[in-house]
């Protein structure tokens, strides 16, 4: 009975169209979930690369004078408690990051370049480091890695919440188009829900018979826009890797968040039907 009853209120028409909008908004939908997990991935992996490094930068007095006070200090920093890595860099490391503006003049002898000591803390030692600096070098700058980083690490922190925003906004727009979906099926079946209602249907069956639709319609809408959605993110997220992009490795996708994105369609089933559910009961008391 109740089969049959779904049958006659079911319109292929109307279930065609649901699916495909379904679909595009899951397809949409899984496409920003996939950017904020991976922005707050490559956000955390920015944040963790960079927590604990810092560049000395001796700039000041003649060049050997400079140099031998580089070599001091990088010695009392190897020996500094909570330093776990002193790099001096190289000249030619130097002016290997200046030949795109130089050219062949950043190898000249002749130029004078700034003796820089990259350098790796463990939590706390900070205050340390700035203590031997001032002690040997006291002209020389201290630059926190995290802080000139600290713009980049904003910009993906609200592309985020940009992308966790827009999740929430296609599940209330696929929540709505539902609402609608529902109640232009209530009216169109209008006079055979009144017939149930003679034969002894409650509110609560009907509604179940339009969740019960709706969520077939949703749940095929959100396997097609789903599926199209996860094969274009794994073949953005390999090209992706396959540029050796640091930044970009760490904005892959791990685990957790691919069970995430496979989860998702199934919410917006859960969704569809809770608000089906709700807008065929409230239109049903209303005109009925």
């Amino acid at each position: 009975m109740a089969h049959g009853t779904a049958r006659l209120l079911d319109d292929a028409r109307d279930g065609r169209a649901m699916v495909w909008v379904i679909a595009i908004m899951l397809f949409l939908t899984v496409l920003a979930a996939a950017m904020g997990l991976a922005t707050r991935n490559a956000a955390t992996a920015l944040e963790r690369s960079l927590a604990g490094r810092l560049t000395v930068q001796l700039t000041s007095g003649a060049p050997g004078v400079r140099e031998a006070a580089g070599a001091r200090l990088a010695a009392r920093l190897r020996a500094t408690p909570g330093v776990t890595r002193v790099t001096p860099v190289s000249r030619a490391a130097l002016a290997d990051l200046l030949r795109p503006w130089l050219g062949a003049d950043s190898a000249d002898p002749a130029l004078p370049l700034p003796v820089m000591i990259d350098v790796d803390l463990a939590d706390g030692a900070l205050e340390r480091v700035r203590a031997v600096v001032a002690q040997i070098a006291p002209g020389a700058r201290i630059d926190a890695h995290a802080t000139w980083m600290a713009s980049v690490a904003g910009m993906l922190s609200l592309a985020m919440w940009l992308g966790a925003g827009l999740v929430g906004l296609m599940a209330s727009a696929t929540a709505m188009v539902v609402v609608l979906a529902a109640r232009g099926g209530l009216e169109a079946h209008r006079a055979t829900i009144e017939v149930m209602h003679m034969l002894g249907a409650t509110d609560v069956q009907v509604a179940r018979l339009f969740q019960r639709r709706i969520a077939r319609d949703a749940l095929v809408g959100g396997v097609i826009g789903g599926a199209a959605a996860l094969a274009l993110v794994a073949v953005i997220g390999a090209r992706g890797a396959g540029l050796g992009s640091e930044l970009l490795g760490g904005a892959g996708l791990g685990a957790g968040a691919w069970v995430t994105l496979v989860l998702l369609p199934f919410g917006f089933v859960l969704v569809a039907m809770a608000a089906s559910r709700v807008a065929v009961t409230r239109a049903l008391r209303r005109i009925l």
